[in-house]
């Protein structure tokens, strides 16, 4: 599918595009060009050394930020796919920081399906956030807007050969910044911090995004929202599978922080589709035949009501089963009593 492809991943230093790049070199070893657009040339020094330009004929390093149009436009020259994991994510840098999360989240956005729409670009798959949806914090209000955005963009391409679409998933197990790496830090002190008490939140790995990505590539009609089916987590649950002999403080929600996660809404619920493995948040007006869409996917369109949340879903991890996942994605050598 992508062998012989030009492909740019922005963000690319970020957890999911060293994961991604991993992996598209070790299956897809005649992949023509690999761009990783960030704008930390530190990050790019230390992955070169992971992944070095000089083994990899057709990757290249290319320093450059989405906020700049004219930048990203260069770098696009000659790609045929663009991935765009570039994002500021951390919800209370984004509180305090508005513009700036506006800056890159949404105007990034926009750059990002400009340089497609002007070089000739033949698929864009974005990254979202589970935060997008009914989003309480600036953070999941900016990735809604681009999600907006890149469903919208399939309005405006006229006769290009051009397709955008979305994947929107929870918490990536292990990634910077995320809980699991804090409690596993947090343990030394002997306490854990709990926002609350009942808090849940959607897991994925981060093998598990990729495939995701390199399912839509392969699957996208333009427009879509695609959603995993994928399990949720106790925060307490998760405390006890990391650090059991640990007592527990409760220190309040932050800021734009929601006791549970949703990925879909009850008003999505309308224009949702089971495909099986994932669900498909569809436009309400499509660029393509509905029914087509429907016949090729064996689709299911969702109840009226349907909303798929964290607190409400219907598979969940135990705590034998995080404790397996940590060690296998996280830390080879994690122990409770370590």
């Amino acid at each position: 599918m992508l062998n012989h492809k030009s492909i740019l991943i922005t963000g690319g230093t970020g957890s999911f595009g060293k994961k991604f790049v991993g992996t598209v070199l070790q299956q897809y070893p005649d992949v023509k060009r690999l761009v990783i657009f960030s704008r930390d040339e530190l990050k790019q020094f230390e992955m070169s050394q992971e992944f070095p330009a000089s083994v990899h004929k057709g990757l290249r390093y290319f320093i450059g930020d989405v906020r700049d149009a004219e930048r990203l436009k260069r770098a696009c020259e000659g790609i045929d796919i663009i991935v765009h994991a570039a994002a500021l994510k951390q919800v209370p840098t984004a509180e305090y920081n508005p513009t700036e999360c506006i800056k890159t989240n949404v105007l990034g956005a926009e750059n990002v399906i400009n340089a497609a729409l002007d070089c000739n670009v033949k698929q864009v798959v974005a990254l979202s956030t589970d935060k997008a949806a009914a989003p309480i914090n600036l953070y999941g209000a900016t990735k809604l807007c681009s999600d907006k955005l890149f469903v919208a963009a399939n309005n405006s391409k006229g006769s290009r050969n051009l397709k955008f679409s979305v994947v929107r998933y929870g918490n990536v197990m292990g990634s910077r910044g995320s809980v699991i790496p804090f409690f596993m830090k947090k343990r030394k002190d002997g306490v854990l911090p709990i926002t609350h008490e009942q808090m849940t939140r959607f897991n994925i790995t981060l093998e598990e995004g990729v495939n995701m990505v390199l399912w839509a590539l392969e699957n996208m009609w333009g427009g879509e929202i695609f959603v995993p089916k994928i399990p949720s987590y106790r925060i307490m649950e998760l405390a006890e599978a990391i650090a059991p002999n640990c007592k527990t403080e409760v220190v309040g929600i932050r800021p734009g922080e929601k006791v549970h996660e949703e990925m879909i809404t009850e008003a999505d619920s309308l224009t949702t589709y089971d495909l099986g493995k994932y669900y498909a948040i569809l436009p309400q007006r499509t660029v393509w035949a509905l029914n087509d869409f429907v016949q090729h996917f064996s689709a299911n369109l969702t109840t009226e009501g349907f909303k798929y949340n964290s607190g409400t879903n219907t598979e969940w991890l135990s705590v034998e089963q995080i404790r397996d996942l940590i060690k296998k994605y996280v830390d080879p050598h994690f122990a409770i009593n370590s």
